[in-house]
């Protein structure tokens, strides 16, 4: 393998380390391999005086980064391997968690699609840079799998009830939302993400301000969010104290302001895993009330009878495997879920 097809891309330029997915193909999907690389990168530049400052990308221009390589777990968990599955969402989360704790600059590139794991990867870092061609989301229950990464603490902060509709739904947001919803910083164009470079390039980092060189390539040229007008109506819905009351509730919707985004509301949840829709309600409230790493923590504990007790084998299967995209849920509906199962994945949390 030469350097250019290494899994991860890395170099040092003007007391900057530039880390680089490099998985194009595959929306730059983070295998373990590529997060003990970023570890070991991070730990190395912490500790380094000469490097002043983090820059995090992905290798071109369709994704950040699209979330964990989701298949290979699949194939672990037919071969039994739980421990392999394991020790990949540990580690994948001991990265998240130390790009929330280091000690310089961090800055994420979001161009692209941000999913999951690459949500995970950008919400800790210092700033998030958004272009317009960005689609961040948390899409995870649509495999039948819960929001992690850290999911269960920056989710439950954003407004209202926001974090619990995008969680539970898995809807991806553009742009304007992202940067209305503080889940990014800024907007550059892609087509100056070049000068950025120069600008990292050229930069005095004992006499220069990062911020003040980064206000030319700022775009305030955005669409109006879409979300703040359907906030009151989500505030509303998604309060609801269970997964069928919401549902019920979203259904009752007769305010024409509102009706036609509940009715694709009420589409998208029945798409979805009632399990894990219901699972990750319960997370995102629990998380509310939790610090960062008590959060990862129940995200781990239930990543250990995910792969046997929930939905995403059936999940990855149908999207992915055999692509047939007919998951059979267990159970099939919200109705038919009792709540003892989802109680179950919380048992042994203090």
């Amino acid at each position: 393998m030469t350097d250019a097809q290494a899994p991860v891309l890395a170099e040092v330029r003007n007391r900057v380390g530039h880390l680089t997915l490099n998985r194009p193909a595959g929306l730059n999907a983070l295998t373990l391999e590529m997060v003990r690389l970023l570890q070991g990168y991070l730990n190395d530049w912490s500790a380094n005086s000469e490097v002043k400052a983090v820059v995090l990308r992905g290798n071109g221009d369709r994704a950040f980064c699209a979330g964990g390589d989701i298949r290979t777990l699949y194939d672990q968990h037919l071969a039994g391997d739980a421990q392999a599955i394991e020790t990949f969402f540990a580690e994948e989360y001991a990265l998240d968690l130390s790009i929330h704790a280091f000690p310089k600059p961090v800055i994420a590139l979001m161009d692209g699609f941000v999913l999951g794991g690459g949500m995970g990867l950008a919400q800790g870092a210092s700033l998030r840079i958004l272009t317009e061609r960005s689609k961040l989301g948390m899409p995870e229950t649509g495999i039948g799998y819960f929001p992690d990464v850290g999911g269960s603490y920056f989710l439950p902060r954003l407004p209202g009830e926001m974090g619990l509709y995008l969680g539970i739904t898995g809807t991806q947001v553009n742009t304007a939302d992202a940067l209305h919803l503080q889940l990014a910083d800024l907007c550059i164009p892609s087509k100056r993400l070049a000068e950025l470079d120069q600008v990292l390039d050229h930069i005095n980092w004992e006499n220069d301000s990062l911020d003040m060189a980064l206000t030319a390539l700022v775009s305030t040229d955005l669409p109006p969010t879409q979300l703040a007008d359907l906030q009151p109506a989500i505030d509303l819905h998604f309060a609801q104290p269970t997964l069928s009351a919401i549902h019920q509730s979203l259904l009752e919707e007769i305010r024409p302001a509102y009706t036609g985004w509940a009715q694709s509301t009420v589409q998208l949840m029945d798409s979805r895993s009632p399990l894990a829709m219901a699972v990750t309600l319960e997370l995102l409230r629990r998380g509310r009330g939790k610090s960062l790493e008590d959060c990862f923590a129940m995200e781990l504990h239930l990543d250990r009878q995910w792969f046997n007790d929930g939905d995403i084998a059936e999940g990855v299967r149908a999207l992915l495997v055999d692509k047939d995209k007919q998951p059979r849920w267990n159970p099939p509906s919200i109705g038919q879920l009792e709540p003892a199962r989802v109680n179950a994945f919380f048992e042994g949390l203090s």
